[in-house]
């Protein structure tokens, strides 16, 4: 591990002491980060345990260099669109061009109305690009984070979506999701005969890249917590539904399992190795769980019901899936081994697709009654239940990996189809996220710079 210096400034003017810098290889690329600027204290914090907060306002200075206003702007649209920042407009910013190497004009910004300010510099070293940034509390005027980055200099946007992550963990102490991609099932075509094939994007919608040409229907994608892989359930026409493992990277793929019958509904254990599944037997299903380097297979449910959409616990030792055993979908709980299940959901109308938070706390459900589907999250106990969003026709929630949004898709019905959707775990939060044509079953990625 090799360290440089880097001059940094507090508000007094000091410079700052070496910094350092780890290598980290991702997807081909290096990326070397992070490496600390300057001391950082805590003084800037949104709290988001009250579920009261207002976003913060905040300013993005356009970052120097060649490809800095990239880089920048895609800082601020992730900040907006998170709903926990209101970047300020450019025409309010009282320094234009605020010098990276000294202290901003902290008077002058927080006149302005700004809490926190970032700003930075985009430059090559040698044959990489070199990013740099600065995250200062303006009301304290204190630095509180300052990085630098080097890589490829066609991973420009993902340094912008790195940096967002930086800002957003540093003020509001939650692991970021700005450097992840999204899975999803595109769909064109109409409404009775839709084309529906596998895409990827970046979790903003852009890059998207389709994984399957739509000869098969796809349907039910989801990503691997610990690789690039993502299983999803496909059909090819009179042939029976099967479960499939595609890696991202290198497009191979393999069918799982040897079944007769159909398959639905896989979901990842969290490391990665096992695969939950639904398996239709005549007019019930029931879980199986398949090791994917040995094959080998293991029965988790034995009932005349119907059993599907197992979710694993992240300490994998529970799971969490949907059955019809008591006369309507509801959700039970189970140990990872199989065996009975314990119901949890006990609101009025039907509850089906949990998916269990990353960070163990939350499970989130789709519910039915009324006309109407709802995104909800409730304790892994059934307590504390409540309800996110609701709409006409609203399914598939699916965790950031930070464990704070959930992404979902909603069909207004008619001739119309599925729009992709964020809402964070207070419900205060929902935006669009946007699709080259209509889309549904999003599933998010690992953090990439989490990757190994």
């Amino acid at each position: 591990m090799d360290r440089i210096h880097h001059p940094a400034f507090d508000p007094a003017g000091r410079a700052a002491g070496p910094t350092r810098r780890h290598a980290l290889a991702l997807a081909g690329s290096t990326l070397v980060l992070p490496a600390l600027i300057a001391p950082a204290r805590a003084e800037l914090v949104i709290d988001l345990r009250k579920g009261t907060f207002q976003p913060m306002p905040i300013a993005v200075a356009d970052f120097a260099g060649e490809g800095g206003a990239l880089v920048s702007g895609i800082i601020t649209n992730n900040l907006k669109r998170c709903g926990y920042f209101l970047p300020i407009e450019k025409a309010r910013h009282p320094e234009k061009n605020p010098p990276f190497d000294a202290a901003p004009q902290f008077e002058a910004w927080k006149a302005a109305g700004v809490q926190a300010l970032v700003i930075g510099r985009v430059s090559r070293d040698g044959g990489r690009l070199k990013a740099e940034f600065r995250l200062w509390d303006v009301v304290a005027g204190q630095q509180i984070d300052g990085q630098q980055y080097f890589t490829d200099p066609n991973n420009s946007r993902r340094v912008g979506h790195i940096i967002s992550d930086a800002v957003f963990t540093k003020i509001t102490g939650v692991g970021g999701f700005f450097d992840t991609r999204v899975v999803f099932v595109d769909e064109s075509g109409s409404k009775e005969a839709r084309r529906k094939r596998l895409a990827i994007m970046d979790q903003d919608g852009a890059n998207v890249r389709y994984l399957t040409d739509g000869a098969t229907s796809v349907v039910t994608p989801r990503y691997s917590p610990v690789a690039q892989e993502v299983t999803y359930m496909a059909q090819r026409t009179g042939e029976q539904p099967r479960v499939h493992v595609l890696n991202i990277e290198t497009g191979q793929r393999q069918v799982v399992g040897n079944f007769p019958d159909m398959t639905t509904s896989p979901r990842f254990s969290p490391n990665g190795a096992r695969i939950a599944l639904s398996l239709q037997q005549g007019g019930n299903a029931n879980l199986y769980a398949i090791d994917i380097g040995s094959r080998t297979t293991q029965r988790l449910t034995s009932t005349a019901a119907i059993d599907t959409s197992p979710s694993y616990a992240p300490d994998g030792s529970q799971i969490v899936f949907e059955s019809d055993r008591g006369g309507s979908q509801q959700l039970y709980l189970m140990g990872a081994g199989g065996g009975e299940g314990k119901r949890i959901s006990f609101g009025q109308g039907s509850y089906s697709q949990p998916s269990w938070s990353p960070r163990g706390d939350l499970i989130a459900f789709t519910r039915q009654g009324s006309g109407a589907f709802s995104i909800g999250v409730m304790k892994p106990d059934g307590s504390g239940e409540r309800i996110l969003t609701e709409g006409f026709h609203n399914e598939a929630p699916n965790w950031a990996p930070n464990g704070q949004y959930l992404m979902f898709f909603r069909d207004p019905g008619g001739q119309s189809g599925g729009k992709l959707y964020m809402v964070d775990i207070t419900g205060r939060v929902e935006v669009p996220v946007p699709t080259p044509a209509f889309a549904s079953d999003p599933t998010w990625s690992p953090l990439l710079t989490a990757a190994r």
